[in-house]
């Protein structure tokens, strides 16, 4: 005769204790949870925030070491870009990439008068003049917009401001005076290269220099009582 199966489970052992008659004692293998257990997974977590320094801090204890073993590498004024991004970059194609941008533009304006004043004066336009003054006055638009937009020469803003004032008034006043006082032979070479120094000038200054320069061409112009041609 075969025998009975023997309890497999928890509730089969107390049913097979309880018909005989003896205690039931739970085996060493069930698992148990403690008090202490029960407490912990019953405890709240701790929101009240790092104890220690977090690794923002630790970043910028680190960033501030390198920047004190390689002095004047990095600005002194604070940075304001948030983090995470990159720094934004007044001049992002350098200082010949801005030549090369503005003395293109300056030779379509240098063209462009150039035709104005033969139209002016109603002569005959002269195309391959006119293009070929344009094209030897590109290398001369090169430097100087490379030399004003170097680092050393946009350092210090405010004299920057005032060579371009003073350029554009002296350029701005001589062809009011060119065109009331000279003949229209003389207008016609030198007045484009002169207007385009003039509009370049302007376009440099800050707002309050560019209103100052064009009221003081105003001025000298109603001054002497000159006629815009």
């Amino acid at each position: 005769m075969s025998e009975p199966d023997a309890p497999r489970n928890r509730k089969e052992r107390r049913a097979a204790a309880k018909k005989a008659g003896v205690p039931f004692e739970p085996t060493t293998h069930e698992p148990t949870i403690s008090e202490k257990s029960i407490e912990m997974l019953m405890a709240h977590p701790d929101r009240s925030g790092p104890k220690g320094k977090s690794l923002f801090d630790l970043a910028a204890e680190r960033q501030a070491e390198i920047r004190a073993q390689t002095p004047g590498k990095y600005p002194d004024e604070p940075s304001n870009t948030p983090a995470g991004e990159a720094p934004f970059d007044d001049d992002p194609i350098g200082p010949f990439g801005t030549a090369l941008l503005y003395s293109v533009s300056l030779c379509m304006l240098h063209f462009t008068l150039d035709v104005i004043v033969y139209s002016q004066y109603r002569e005959e336009v002269v195309w391959r003049e006119i293009t070929t003054r344009t094209l030897t006055n590109f290398p001369v638009f090169m430097v100087a917009v490379w030399l004003l937009h170097t680092r050393t020469a946009t350092r210090v803003s405010w004299l920057r401001n005032l060579f371009f004032l003073a350029t554009s008034v002296g350029a701005g006043c001589w062809l009011v005076y060119s065109g009331n006082m000279n003949g229209y032979y003389y207008v016609m070479k030198t007045a484009p290269p002169i207007g385009t120094v003039w509009v370049w000038s302007v376009v440099e200054m800050d707002l309050l220099y560019a209103l100052v320069s064009v009221a003081a061409v105003v001025g000298y112009l109603f001054w002497n009582g000159f006629e815009i041609f």
